[in-house]
């Protein structure tokens, strides 16, 4: 007699097809970084509006990630995932053939919209295709390209502006993203189970504004920009508290953990901005090629994915409060010795190792862990996805504080200095919230359903 049992469905073609197309949105962040200074002066900007460069994509990020995750729920996986690959490699089309920096930044936007819904569109589709007891290892190498490319970009972008042009660092994202369209077709499941409810459109645009005027504010040092900007988010909070389906539900605020938690988030979000113009430091203050520049940055990426598992597993011996408590130290010593000796090759890498062993216990799985323990099954899912939108949304001001103060010095160094130094205090603002968390024995207590 035949036997009735079915075997477990392969996988491995759509978590090939789900991890390429992440490889190469999150590839597109680290590839830029040592060509900031390439692109400055192909364009004649100077290095404090650099920071729109990566401002607009996190901008659009933000929002394309709503409207993404709505859009799957609705339309099905396939089509938006291969829609925002599409859009992700007509992003880069227009960046290779840019003739001015508004038009390389209008690139960067088409390619932030088409990037911000590859993330959650893969990560739905996993939940639909994978079984629950391999969805969370399947989920784990689909993201483990994030900190591939986290270590590969800085160098490759480097070695590719040094002996060719910072315009071919788009080049690559032709082939793959065709690759990753023909695959998506053959592989990527067409569901759509229109379980989510209508887009916060008001939300969203109150939010993407609010952040606009902020990061504008803190580019520029108007101060009346940056308020208006934060009356703004407070329109935004006010219509959320009272919105059915809102972008963001503030309800999880209402535990003092979970709330310390977002904020600490937000500040993580800033320390990694600062990471974005450590290439672009070297170069100029140390007259290092952009491949040497690259390799440098790379080695603090090295540090922190090779930490990242290390900390994770210390979540369980000694709780998510120690592990931050460690990470935002380390962090704080490894900005300051960038901050004070960036002029110096030997201290740069010494800052990059210490900084990436303390971003490695900041990033990813800490502030997961105790999201994860604060909240129940009915609302974890919302409550995680909240994460990474402060992590953006600290990106954003982090790399726009980085470019304003690196525009206000009196000398170019002087403003490098000036700008590190105040992610310093931002690693002390870190360091502080995360003595208020709470300890281990009192974290994996059974949580209170912040929806009730």
């Amino acid at each position: 007699m035949p036997s009735t049992t079915r075997s477990a469905p392969n996988t491995t073609p759509l978590l090939l097809t789900l991890g390429l197309g992440v490889f190469a949105g999150a590839l597109d962040l680290g590839v830029l970084a040592p060509a900031l200074p390439a692109i400055g002066q192909t364009f004649s900007v100077p290095t404090g509006d650099l920071a729109w460069v990566f401002s607009t994509y996190l901008l659009v990020n933000v929002a394309s990630i709503a409207i993404a995750s709505t859009l799957a729920d609705r339309y099905g996986r396939r089509r938006i995932y291969v829609a925002s690959v599409a859009l992700f490699a007509l992003g880069s089309v227009l960046a290779v053939v840019a003739p001015s920096y508004l038009v390389f930044l209008l690139a960067r936007g088409i390619q932030a919209f088409g990037a911000g819904g590859i993330f959650p569109v893969a990560t739905a589709a996993i939940a639909d295709a994978v079984p629950k007891e391999r969805r969370g290892a399947a989920l784990g190498l689909v993201a483990a390209t994030w900190g591939l490319a986290a270590v590969i970009g800085p160098s490759l972008g480097g070695l590719i502006v040094h002996f060719v042009s910072w315009r071919w660092i788009f080049i690559a994202n032709f082939p793959l993203s065709a690759v990753v369209i023909w695959l998506a077709m053959r592989y990527v499941p067409q569901r759509a189970p229109n379980e989510r409810g209508p887009l916060d459109v008001v939300g969203l645009v109150l939010l993407v504004a609010g952040l606009l005027a902020v990061a504008q504010g803190v580019i520029t040092l108007y101060a009346t920009v940056v308020i208006a900007g934060l009356a703004v988010l407070g329109l935004f909070a006010a219509w959320e508290r009272n919105c059915e389906f809102p972008l963001i539900p503030l309800k999880l605020f209402s535990t003092p953990q979970l709330a310390k938690t977002y904020g600490l988030e937000i500040a993580i979000g800033m320390l990694e901005g600062s990471l974005f113009f450590v290439p672009a430091v070297l170069v100029a203050a140390q007259g290092l090629s952009y491949a040497a520049a690259g390799f440098i940055a790379a080695l603090g990426a090295l540090v922190f994915v090779a930490v990242i598992p290390l900390s994770g597993r210390a979540l369980d011996r000694v709780g998510s409060r120690d592990v931050l408590l460690v990470g935002a130290v380390l962090t704080e010593i490894g900005l300051a010795t960038f901050a004070l000796g960036f002029t110096s090759l030997p201290l740069s890498i010494l800052a990059m190792i210490v900084a990436g062993l303390g971003f490695g216990s900041l990033l990813g799985a800490p502030t997961r862990y105790i999201v994860a323990n604060e909240t129940t099954e009915t609302t974890r899912a919302t409550a995680v996805g909240l994460l990474s939108q402060c992590l953006i949304i600290g990106q954003i001001l982090g790399s726009s504080l980085a470019g304003g103060m690196m525009g206000s010095g009196a000398t170019e160094n002087a403003g490098y200095r000036q700008a590190y130094l105040a992610f310093c205090a931002i690693a002390f603002v870190a360091l502080a919230i995360a003595t208020t968390l709470k300890p281990r024995r009192e974290e994996r207590r059974a949580p209170l359903d912040v929806a009730a």
